[in-house]
């Protein structure tokens, strides 16, 4: 067990002074030049067409929230399905539990108009 924790120590020391050394050359080797069209906030390389900060619906983080927590759910499948001839009957009927409240929670959503994009 020890030498798995140095391996993932240096995996991240590693992974960290790569970064480090990369946003170093770059800062120091990239190009300094500011033109009036670099300073312009980018937009797919339009001209803008209106002010940066646009407020959006509370809906729309509604709607991710739960599409985060149902693809989570579908995460915690995965490993269940792998065990399942292990877990016999105790873990089908927890994967049930887990399942049954996360349907609780979407049919609240859906009864609360969660789901409709007006």
């Amino acid at each position: 067990m020890e030498g798995h924790g140095l391996a993932v120590a240096l995996t991240f020391f590693t992974a960290a002074f790569i970064a480090g050394l990369l946003i170093f050359l770059t800062s120091v080797l990239g190009p300094k030049r500011l033109t009036p069209v670099k300073a312009l906030p980018f937009e797919c390389g339009m001209e803008p067409s209106g002010p940066a900060r646009v407020a959006f619906p509370v809906k729309f983080y509604l709607l991710a929230v739960l599409f985060l927590v149902f693809d989570v759910e579908v995460v915690f499948f995965y490993p269940w399905a792998v065990l399942f001839d292990k877990l016999a009957l105790f873990g089908l009927l927890e994967m049930m539990v887990f399942t049954a409240i996360l349907a609780v929670g979407l049919l609240y959503a859906w009864k609360e108009g969660a789901l409709e994009w007006r």
